[in-house]
């Protein structure tokens, strides 16, 4: 997962919305969402390769997702797969804190990342690069490839444009949530960050929603909480065609008492 844009009691319709781009290579193998055998109140994609996955939620209300923190020059082989991290959150029973404690004690073995998770729309950032979980109260956060809210071009158009749409006394739609995240504007070159990857692909990763031979958006969800616990869940597949998604959809309402 690349892009996280978060609105949290930010409509009166909602009380949170979460939009999402996953940027992967196109030839990673990966399952689209779906309900898990193992865990059938988990509802999440899955990666093909490590077995856990970038975004998931559960019908009693617990919340993860997982971007990464790109910095090459740190970059270790062979470190734990990230989104074990996710999938452990969701399956498991622990507090959000006390499953951000554990995570902490072994923050070194990974490679940087940024895991947002929580219980409905109480949700907790925290990132091995940081200094610790913070609490996500009402508001509009944004986070991509460094830690929450850093001023990228990418995560400065998402926030902006989930505000104008948060702002609206009506409803909006999926649809709309969707046609923010296929934004494909690629900001001048003065505005872009320096991670170590070279000019040339930090344009390539600069729009919202990311397209090159080999490498881009390979899905976009959007999940909206409403004040009755209404949950949608929508993901939109791309695989390199951005103009022929495969789509799911599901609906269903938290209850605590799940297993």
């Amino acid at each position: 997962m690349c892009l996280l844009v978060i609105g949290i009691h930010c409509h009166a319709c909602y009380k949170l919305v979460l939009a999402a781009n996953r940027d992967e290579y196109y030839d990673r193998p990966t399952g689209q969402a779906c309900f898990w055998e193992e865990a059938p109140s988990l509802l999440a994609g899955r990666d093909l390769r490590a077995g856990g996955t970038w975004l998931g939620v559960t019908k009693k209300g617990r919340i993860a997702a997982i971007t990464n923190f790109r910095d090459p020059a740190s970059h270790k082989e062979g470190a734990p797969s990230r989104g074990e991290l996710v999938s452990g959150f969701l399956k498991g029973r622990e507090s959000p804190l006390d499953y951000l404690e554990r995570v902490d004690k072994r923050r070194e073995a990974y490679n940087g990342f940024n895991l947002v998770l929580g219980e409905g729309e109480r949700l907790f950032w925290y990132s091995n690069r940081g200094e610790g979980p913070r609490r996500l109260g009402p508001g509009i956060y944004g986070v991509s490839n460094h830690l929450l809210d850093t001023s990228w071009p990418k995560v400065e158009r998402g926030k902006e444009a989930l505000a104008r749409l948060l702002a609206s006394k009506e409803r909006p739609s999926a649809e709309a949530f969707f046609g923010m995240l296929q934004d494909r504007t690629i900001p001048p070159d003065r505005l872009l960050p320096e991670t170590g990857i070279g000019l040339e692909w930090e344009r390539v990763l600069s729009p919202l929603f990311i397209k090159s031979p080999y490498y881009g958006t390979r899905s976009s969800t959007v999940i909206l909480v409403d004040q009755e616990d209404r949950v949608a869940f929508e993901e939109r597949t791309f695989n390199g065609n951005p103009d022929e998604p495969r789509c799911v959809r599901y609906e269903f309402r938290l209850d605590p008492q799940t297993g």
